[in-house]
């Protein structure tokens, strides 16, 4: 694992995954690795009342009835889909869910603008056509075919960026549960078999650029997965990434509580402040999510390692949120510009701490890149 730049979630956690199957004595629904509940327990972490031997740690924070309710979907014949804005931890969940499930994360789609059918069906080996024909040893099969032939999940990421031509096709897998290869004179059908199903993805920001047919909503369960907005529930969720990024790195540096709250409360001010925008010229760009939050934390941490003491400062973390969060210009500049005098100034005035130097970092960003 530690020649992989990212590891899937079921190679990272494979000990874990492992021990849980050796003592999950849960009913399994069809060819799945564990019981519901050890899915569960498995994504949202154990608890004194599991009466395991070893704690188990939470790997997507969130709300228990989400997870509770995606596990039930996908152990029906009902295709499931996570829905919400970016950066709010749908593809994590999707993957964690299919580790647990299949033990095989990585038969995913990834929905744009020029993913066609051959993406979530087959294609063909163009040189073994030409040399035999073709045949099934010729076909290339998709992750979604594969996921049908191994009765396994499959992912489709990013729904509504694909095509209308690409949604209809999916509503046929989903309903006949089934893919014919026409191209076939014998052996020209492929079944699904037990277990199979799919986790799809959207972003509701992107409402409106391929709406989504009744005929496929009809075939998906739907989860909304919000914004998380719980101070509490946001630190866990930054502290658990961050730690794994300085694992990742081999870097050995602390993040003060102090600084951590510091990023907390600068989303917190700057979500308020697009909330109360009239208009969209009003807003930054930056969806504000907590994927973001974790993005400026990442690049300060690596910036403090590699060109600063080796010691994380409010003067950086303000350098990073102001690179990281000013995408337009002069727009997002202004409005940066704007929360530091009218927020952060009179903060650090009257609070001290760390907020004087988060204010003289945040200032000198701003100007380099004015």
């Amino acid at each position: 694992m530690s020649d992989l730049l990212r590891a899937p979630a079921e190679t990272k956690y494979a000990e874990e995954l492992d021990w849980l199957e050796s003592v999950d004595d849960g009913p399994r629904p069809f060819a799945w690795r564990l019981s519901p509940k050890m899915v569960r327990l498995f994504i949202l972490g154990s608890e004194r009342s599991d009466g395991l031997d070893r704690e188990i740690a939470p790997k997507w924070f969130g709300d228990r009835s989400f997870v509770e309710r995606s596990i039930v979907t996908l152990a029906s014949d009902r295709g499931l889909l996570l829905i919400g804005d970016p950066g709010t931890g749908k593809s994590w969940l999707a993957e964690l869910l299919s580790a647990a499930i299949s033990r095989n994360s990585t038969l995913v789609v990834q929905g744009t603008a020029g993913t066609t059918e051959d993406h979530i069906k087959y294609s063909w080996n163009v040189s073994m056509v030409i040399a035999k024909g073709q045949s099934r040893q010729s076909m290339i099969p998709s992750p979604i075919m594969t996921a049908m032939e191994t009765g396994s999940i499959g992912r489709f990421e990013e729904l509504t960026r694909s095509t209308s031509d690409v949604q209809d096709a999916l509503i046929s897998i989903l309903s006949e549960k089934y893919i014919s290869v026409p191209e076939l004179d014998s052996d020209n059908i492929v079944f699904a078999k037990p277990g199979f199903s799919v986790i799809a993805t959207a972003n509701s920001r992107d409402r409106g650029v391929n709406d989504l047919s009744s005929a496929l909503k009809r075939r998906f369960n739907f989860v909304r997965i919000p914004v998380v907005t719980n101070k509490k529930s946001e630190a866990e969720i930054v502290r658990f990434r961050t730690e794994e990024l300085l694992r990742r790195h081999s870097i050995e540096l602390d993040v003060p509580p102090t600084l951590l709250d510091v990023l907390l409360q600068s989303f917190a001010d700057l979500r308020a402040s697009a909330a109360a925008a009239g208009s969209d010229d009003e807003k930054l760009e930056s969806a504000l999510s907590t994927a973001e939050q974790i993005g400026v934390l990442e690049d300060a941490i690596l910036h403090s390692n590699f060109f600063g003491q080796r010691e994380l400062t409010a003067g950086t973390l303000a350098s990073s949120l102001v690179g990281s969060l000013a995408r337009r210009e002069p727009e997002d500049l202004a409005i940066l510009n704007k929360y530091l005098h009218g927020v952060v100034e009179p903060r650090s005035r009257e609070e001290g701490g760390s907020w004087p130097e988060f204010l003289e970092g945040g200032r000198d960003a701003i100007a380099t890149l004015s």
